[in-house]
């Protein structure tokens, strides 16, 4: 009697109800991984989260074979890929981790379907979020749309249910040996991260450091005070992780709650609810997904798709390559191009720039970000797309807008952020590393930055610009909105 594990998003042998399903079947197991053609196209699918992907399921292997079990991969439709793997094994049941985009949907449905024939049922098991879609709602029975009464409602739930019970890796797992598969996938330079080595072993050990009680700036406890410095390692840095689900939020969950209840001080213990805060904004925006499919191709507030975007093409290859003319935006995007990772208040800036002073639609760099990030995610990727352009769940509309140069100016104050990946700056003074175009022609020629030869004149005015994307997207928001004047002005940071 053999069951089969369906993995997924859901590289881990630790709290992982589908392999525990699979295992409590009480025979073997047959953990498959299955290359979609369908994924492996599409035009959100990056070379470096893709080689990051094959580095995982290699370590999973290994993990697997340290447990009398492998790994094995196969690649095509998943349904037929399925019903061929259950009549090979002659399986009880297929048993994976439910996912809440609308490709993954529709790919259930059908290999449910599929399966009918074979009298294998597909049961789909919750994990990917620590409380369900569906599991968190009003006392209307509808979705929560705003995060603030959402994370209440959410912490309410989950201290009604019992503690959760973390469930270790197994100690063996039994897999049939005749079964075939693809060999596992040929290690690429890209697939080496220094920054995320792959692996729960690896995961959990990161999650242990950052929830210890040490109050340095890359400890929880100075999470909240820290987590917005471009300058310093002041974030988990365990978004890859989650991602690939090498890490289960169920235990990133109790890790913040613990930390939460041992804080030292009232400081301390800001920080560690901050985190909390975190995991809860990744909850919300899968549970957004689920519901509300359209966002994946529109706007949440449907009258922001009236938005009349400039989308100039050499402006936005301009933001790609970090060319931008503003250092922190820059500074950035070339860190992207570089580590397939940005920390959060990086991506903010590079968003509100392309989006608001740029006005070029937000789907563009949705899009480049998936192509780009190891730790890309339909739904908070492109719940913090829609953050960022005011066309989202948020309650601040659309006059939100970032200055580049005094978001720099706060949150990497020496400009050594600036410095690290922009080079051409490393010179400049910090009164100058932010806004560069204001150094007198004599301190350019001195710190080798001579504006519109090392280092490119801004491509926009901000202020310009910013009254530009104010009145375009007030045009399109004026059916929602109104009485917005008063407001504007706290937005503009």
């Amino acid at each position: 009697m053999t069951a089969i594990w369906w993995i997924r998003r859901d590289l881990r042998l630790h709290d992982n109800a589908a392999l525990t399903a699979a295992l409590s079947a009480g025979g073997a197991v047959a953990p498959v991984f299955i290359l979609d053609p369908v994924l492996l196209a599409s035009a959100y699918t990056g070379a470096r989260r893709l080689a990051y992907l094959e580095a995982s399921l290699r370590q999973l292997d290994a993990d697997l074979r340290q447990r009398g079990s492998r790994l094995i991969m196969r690649q095509g439709n998943p349904a037929a890929v399925l019903n061929q793997l259950a009549a090979e094994t002659k399986a009880v049941a297929v048993h994976a981790l439910a996912d809440v985009s609308p490709y993954a949907e529709r790919r259930d449905a059908a290999v449910a379907a599929h399966l009918v024939a074979a009298q294998t049922p597909l049961h789909l098991h919750p994990g990917l979020t620590v409380l369900p879609p569906g599991d968190v709602l009003t006392q209307s029975g509808a979705p929560y749309t705003v995060f603030t009464p959402f994370s209440k409602a959410w912490q309410m739930r989950l201290a009604m249910l019992p503690s959760p019970k973390i469930q270790p890796a197994p100690d063996h797992i039994a897999t049939p040996a005749d079964l075939d598969g693809l060999p596992l996938p040929t290690l690429t330079p890209l697939s080496a991260s220094p920054l995320f080595p792959p692996g729960e072993t690896a995961a959990r050990r990161r999650l242990a450091q950052f929830v210890e009680d040490g109050l340095d700036e890359a400890s929880i406890y100075a999470y909240g005070e820290m987590r917005h410095r471009l300058d310093a390692a002041g974030t988990s840095a365990l978004s890859p992780y989650f991602r690939f689900g090498q890490l289960s939020p169920r235990l990133a969950v109790a890790a913040a709650l613990e930390a939460i209840d041992r804080a030292p001080n009232a400081a301390a213990r800001q920080g560690a609810e901050a985190w909390l805060s975190e995991l809860i904004w990744r909850e919300f925006y899968s549970h957004i997904l689920y519901h509300f499919p359209h966002v994946r191709g529109r706007s949440f507030r449907s009258a922001y798709d009236g938005i009349v975007w400039q989308n100039d093409p050499q402006a936005f290859a301009a933001w790609q390559s970090g060319q931008t003319g503003y250092p922190v935006v820059d500074a950035a995007m070339r860190q992207l191009a570089q580590t397939g990772w940005l920390p959060n208040r990086a991506r903010m800036i590079v968003a509100s720039f392309l989006v608001k002073d740029l006005l070029i639609d937000w789907r563009w760099g949705e899009q480049w970000f998936m192509q780009q990030l190891i730790d890309g995610d339909p739904a908070a990727n492109n719940g913090g797309w829609q953050w960022s352009a005011g066309t989202g769940t948020d309650a601040a509309p659309y006059f939100r807008i970032f200055n580049p140069v005094t978001q720099g100016q706060k949150f990497d104050p020496q400009g050594s952020y600036v410095r690290r990946w922009l080079p051409e700056l490393a010179r400049v003074p910090a009164k100058y590393v932010h806004a560069p175009w204001e150094m007198p022609a004599a301190d350019q020629r001195a710190s080798g930055c001579r504006l519109g030869y090392d280092y490119p004149a801004p491509l926009v005015d901000h202020q310009q610009a910013r009254a530009r994307a104010l009145s375009t997207f007030a045009a399109a928001a004026r059916p929602l909105i109104s009485g917005v004047s008063t407001a504007i002005h706290e937005f503009n940071n």
